[in-house]
């Protein structure tokens, strides 16, 4: 990774904790730049997904200075952090966050729709893209059913492929193969890949399973960079 690739993630002094609990998170540093491949590991509880939703902006943002793709996420209201989510980031949630009255298709391709700086980065139609993306995670033939009837595994699938959809310059991914085989994993992670150098994306990519470091440009150890946990 060339050293004068613009930042992607800047964090500098970074605390957190939930209500009046003891510190979850205390990171002195961490910068990711833009177009990396990186694989963030940690155990159990060790603030993981804490730290991608400070960086989403899904949670208020904390004391300590945050800079995402040049945006300083402290000085965003609450909608404008929504706002600046749906149109610059892709996030495979831990617990899926799919919409349970919507079809696998309908909720693939919900954040183009509901964002034009998204649509705008389609390189074909709108339903050929979530026919791409649901034929290469083994998905295609459940495009018309309701998520709520999909296994666990299935779930997870539709939930990658709304992420990747739009190419948003950051890709934000909380356990997303822990539910699929060996196979899917495969295939899940040749899609991950192949989008995020076609966009020219960042990824930050959470797992417990090291076996797929190797695969990334860097790992990140969360208990070596947080302070809360010493």
């Amino acid at each position: 990774m060339v050293t004068d690739t613009p930042l992607c993630i800047d964090a500098r002094d970074l605390s957190f904790a939930y209500a009046k609990g003891p510190p979850v998170l205390d990171i002195p540093e961490l910068t990711i730049r833009s177009g990396e491949r990186v694989f963030l590991y940690g155990p159990s509880g060790s603030g993981k997904t804490t730290l991608l939703g400070l960086i989403a902006g899904v949670l208020n943002p904390p004391p300590g200075t945050l800079s995402v793709l040049g945006h300083d996420i402290g000085a965003l209201s609450s909608a404008a952090r929504d706002s600046f989510r749906a149109s610059h980031i892709g996030y495979v949630f831990q617990m899926f966050n799919l919409i349970p009255y919507l079809n696998v298709r309908d909720n693939i391709a919900l954040p183009v729709r509901i964002n034009s700086e998204r649509k705008k980065r389609l390189t074909g139609r709108l339903d050929e893209e979530v026919a791409s993306a649901a034929s290469h995670l083994g998905i295609e033939q459940l495009l018309d059913e309701k998520v709520t009837r999909l296994s666990v595994g299935q779930q997870q699938r539709v939930a990658a492929a709304r992420a990747i959809l739009g190419s948003p310059e950051l890709i934000i991914a909380d356990e997303p193969t822990s539910s699929l085989d060996a196979n899917r994993r495969h295939a899940f992670l040749d899609l991950l890949f192949a989008n995020v150098a076609d966009a020219g994306s960042t990824l930050l990519f959470v797992s417990h399973d090291l076996g797929l470091a190797d695969q990334f440009d860097r790992s990140l150890s969360l208990p070596e960079l947080n302070r809360a946990g010493e």
